[in-house]
């Protein structure tokens, strides 16, 4: 997702006709927000004392297509996705069961829109970039 992100936004900011991802797009990835993730882990520790593991996650999946039209629209950016085909896809779907966790009432409450909204909004005050640059105090 980090990489994505960079990628519309400085396709979008080169003026670039298009970006390029690789594979065809057609892979499926799960998300969660790590504000969901926080939540869920401080749901289990107050409700759950079983020795079975429980899965955190949203339990829905996108293409990666899919996925990066969500991301160029939220960037701003509106030139051509390109598939590199000589890059591999991946696994082709990452998808867990949630069934046991939302049994025990929790969701997630940060649909991937808003999630993608949010660290694009991080990466823009430069909480990512400082990361990555080594510039962080």
């Amino acid at each position: 997702m980090p990489a994505l992100i960079r990628k519309a936004h400085e396709a979008k900011v080169a003026h670039a006709r298009e970006v390029v991802v690789w594979g065809t797009g057609t892979p499926r990835r799960e998300f969660l927000h790590v504000d969901d993730c926080a939540d869920a882990c401080v749901h289990l520790m107050k409700t759950y004392s079983g020795d079975m593991h429980v899965n955190v996650g949203s339990g829905e999946d996108i293409s990666i297509l899919d996925l990066t039209r969500l991301v160029c629209g939220i960037v701003g950016f509106d030139g051509r996705i390109v598939h590199d085909l000589s890059k591999p896809d991946g696994t082709p779907r990452k998808l867990m069961s949630a069934d046991r966790l939302r049994g025990m009432g929790w969701a997630p409450t940060i649909d991937l829109e808003t999630g993608v909204s949010l660290v694009y909004e991080a990466f823009l005050a430069g909480r990512y970039s400082e990361r990555h640059t080594g510039d962080a105090a």
